[in-house]
């Protein structure tokens, strides 16, 4: 269980911000429901950028557990869930908001006045756990579920980085950009349908380039913390102030975070200022974030000099987001967007190759890696990320976690373990 007295410390007024942002706009969520609008419930493959376009509101599935594992109340959802009969190790990730929903005391006991009751709830076949929870999600709360085709890659090429940006129509197979093109058409009239709004292709132009700014900034801040001697910044702070403006992509507010976040760590490396002052060792963590714990990744700092500098949040905004040439055919390029999402981050050699691209970029001396054992997307082929990343010389650490559920996991335990990594495989490797 997370010690609970022991807190993380940010320094950036960015992540700061984000936080006092999202309150305020789960707020406004919350009076615009109530006044009678629709709201939707949406997974993180889901393209958002049509919702932002009609200004429909939403709450993303992954914000929002890890919001309401940052507030501690992962625990008592799963609780729901096993006392309804469901196996104890559903993934949380997804399964949490179901738990919730089962809530047979007051929903508004969640975090922020708890979750507004959705209208429509919108998935794609990535998982067929997801799918299945968010149709008895939807059941609960009495909402349309619509669930959305994914479709798998033929081809792989070397290094999609290098492609997704400016020559995405090389990167994808076209029949896969044509499906995604149609079910996007399909889920524009759903919604015109449902909320009486209408679709404007300028608007999601204007949305799509408000994202591309976004994300040009965060590729900005990740190559500067790469290039710097010393992290200005530790994961601590770029996550926080990255994932959540994440999704509120595609507005001022969210272009104009990035753009401050980016000030703010350039001013830091310009100084010389290092998050870690005895940094000597530079970690990458995979996996997703520890929402319940951020407090762990500074528990090497002080005694061995290990700054966690790397994350998939703001590197993947860096390479997998931005996407020139939408002013011709803004569905296409939005298509092109998210059906790879699956590829970058869950299928080797998609992962493995960026994963090992970044350490190198980063100067990676080891890699902590949580891979969560109820997520069978999660898995994403660790075995081969891990022969990857050794075979270009990085050690890693895998184990299993939980990235909301406090009750799986002990701080004093992993701590031990990561500081046995640093002492025998980096430092010792080091020696040797």
């Amino acid at each position: 269980m997370a010690d609970e007295a022991r807190r993380a410390v940010k320094t950036l007024k960015a992540a700061e911000e984000s936080g006092a942002y999202q309150k305020k706009w789960f707020r406004s969520l919350h009076e615009r429901v109530a006044a009678g609008e629709d709201f939707a419930y949406l997974n993180a493959d889901v393209p958002m950028e049509i919702f932002r376009a009609m200004d429909i509101p939403f709450v993303v599935n992954q914000w929002w557990a890890a919001i309401c594992s940052a507030k501690r109340m992962t625990p008592r959802y799963v609780n729901f869930l096993r006392e309804a009969g469901y196996r104890d190790d559903l993934c949380s990730y997804c399964s949490a908001v179901l738990g919730e929903s089962m809530d047979p005391e007051d929903r508004e006991l969640g975090p922020w006045g708890g979750l507004p009751r959705p209208t429509v709830a919108v998935t794609r076949l990535t998982c067929d756990c997801q799918a299945k929870i968010f149709e008895l999600f939807a059941r609960n709360y009495d909402a349309e579920l619509w669930v959305m085709e994914n479709t798998q890659p033929r081809n792989v090429p070397e290094n999609w980085w290098d492609l997704a940006a400016g020559r995405w129509e090389e990167l994808y197979d076209p029949d896969r950009l044509d499906l995604a093109v149609e079910e996007l058409k399909e889920l524009i009239a759903r919604l015109e349908r449902k909320t009486g709004r209408m679709f404007d292709d300028n608007k999601l132009i204007e949305v799509m380039a408000l994202v591309n700014e976004q994300e040009r900034w965060y590729k900005k801040t990740r190559d500067l913390i790469a290039r710097a001697p010393a992290a200005p910044v530790t994961v601590v702070d770029t996550i926080n102030a990255t994932m959540q403006a994440q999704w509120q992509r595609g507005t001022e507010w969210a272009a104009g975070h990035a753009k401050r976040m980016y000030g703010e760590i350039k001013a830091l490396a310009d100084a010389g200022h290092a998050a870690v002052p005895n940094e000597r060792y530079r970690l990458m963590w995979l996996g997703r974030g520890l929402w319940h714990d951020f407090a762990f990744y500074q528990n090497f700092e002080e005694k061995y000099g290990a700054a966690f500098v790397w994350s998939m949040y703001l590197a993947m905004g860096a390479d997998a987001y931005i996407r020139e040439g939408y002013e011709k055919d803004p569905l296409r390029a939005l298509a092109a967007r998210y059906i790879g999402m699956e590829d970058f981050l869950h299928m080797p050699p998609w992962n493995s190759g960026w994963f090992v691209r970044e350490a190198k970029a980063n100067r990676i001396d080891g890699v902590v890696y949580m891979a969560p054992a109820n997520c069978m997307q999660a898995v994403e082929g660790s075995g081969f990320i891990v022969k990857a990343l050794e075979k270009a010389g990085i050690p890693v650490l895998l184990f299993r976690g939980d990235p909301v559920d406090s009750r799986k996991w002990n701080r004093e335990n992993m701590t031990r373990l990561v500081g046995e990594f640093i002492e025998e495989k980096i430092a010792g490797g080091k020696r040797a």
